[in-house]
């Protein structure tokens, strides 16, 4: 165990928890919603501080990041637990682990460990991911600290549902994120997630503000944020308020958790959403669950400029400075010429516990 960050002691031993947007009010002897922070004797404890569940070595496009150093490797970790309980999460049996089996489990690592392994490997960043990184924000940040000035990238792969705070602190060491964007209804967040839609969308306003590199994820589940109205608002807000180069990627569902009668997504709504997000003014949309529709291409001039098959880069054909060959259009990115192509070494497979949630 280990001391919380980002909390108040009150009044009869009792603890209010600033640092998702939950802010949950804890009684002595008890766990937030999350299920990994506990009040013991009027002091708030993570309970999976340096327990990781889940470490590999992945593909930045994985996360999914498209324009994030893309063809280089993020050394991709995760504890137990999630201040979430979608009926479609991907990685239940270790994000919901705490709340549904009563239990925590992982292997230790300390941060200095986390930071040398993915040195050790030739990752360009650590990613912290499968599970919701706000909720194992203490281990999360001392490792993000460590990586920064070991010249590592951090990357956040998050529900975007932390605090103001919790993002104020975290900001000098994280430099990029792929939120969930589950839905643009808020009965759809109250339903099937156990949240609001408002917190997310002030937390993308808010990284967009504070410089952190962004892209945004929709996983479109027919009968759930399949409608076109509701598509349509998300890509909306998303060119309005985050600007029309942020990467919207909008992923195909599968049967899953608590959703195993709802059938995979057809593509012919896949192909409906990305015309939705590309008539609203965004500039790169990307089809996602479906091997053979990751391209990036230049919207100037049409021109291939990043060729990958599944999550993998098979080539780069953008000029040293980032830009189109064909035309000279910037395409907006971090490291976008300097991550190398991971197609000969990348096999492909799905490694266990790691898809989204």
């Amino acid at each position: 165990m280990k001391e919380a960050l980002l909390y108040e002691k009150l009044q009869d031993n009792k603890v209010r928890c600033l640092l998702c947007a939950h802010l949950c009010l804890i009684g002595e002897g008890r766990k937030g919603l999350c299920r990994v922070r506990e009040n013991r004797d009027g002091t708030l404890y993570t309970l999976v501080y340096g327990r990781t569940i889940s470490r590999h070595v992945d593909p930045v496009e994985k996360k999914p990041l498209f324009h994030f150093h893309p063809g280089s490797s993020a050394y991709s970790i995760a504890t137990p637990g999630c201040n979430f309980r979608c009926r479609w999460c991907q990685n239940w049996e270790i994000s919901q682990m705490p709340r549904e089996k009563h239990l925590i489990s992982g292997e230790e690592a300390t941060p200095e460990q986390l930071v040398a392994a993915a040195q050790e490997e030739g990752c360009r960043s650590i990613a912290y991911t499968y599970t919701e990184p706000t909720v194992f924000f203490e281990y999360a940040y001392e490792t993000a600290c460590l990586a920064h000035d070991a010249g590592l990238a951090n990357i956040y792969v998050t529900n975007g549902y932390m605090t103001p705070e919790m993002l104020g602190m975290i900001r000098p060491c994280l430099d990029a994120a792929n939120v969930d964007l589950k839905a643009f209804r808020d009965q759809t967040y109250r339903k099937y997630v156990g949240a609001r839609l408002q917190p997310v969308l002030d937390t993308l306003k808010r990284m967009k503000t504070l410089g952190i590199w962004l892209e945004v994820t929709t996983l479109v589940i027919p009968g759930v944020n399949d409608e076109q109205s509701e598509l349509h608002d998300a890509a909306d807000f998303i060119v309005r308020e985050l600007g029309a180069d942020t990467p919207w990627h909008i992923s195909r569902f599968f049967p899953h958790y608590k959703m195993k009668e709802v059938p995979p997504t057809p593509m012919a709504t896949l192909r409906q959403a990305e015309q939705i997000g590309l008539a609203a003014g965004l500039r790169y949309v990307y089809v996602g669950n479906v091997r053979d529709a990751a391209n990036t291409v230049c919207p100037e001039c049409s021109h291939l400029l990043i060729q990958r098959f599944d999550v993998a880069v098979v080539e780069n054909r953008l000029d040293p400075d980032g830009r189109c060959p064909v035309c000279g259009a910037a395409v907006p990115g971090v490291g976008m010429t300097d991550g190398g192509v991971v197609g000969d070494s990348f096999d492909g497979k799905q490694s266990p516990g790691t898809g989204r949630s």
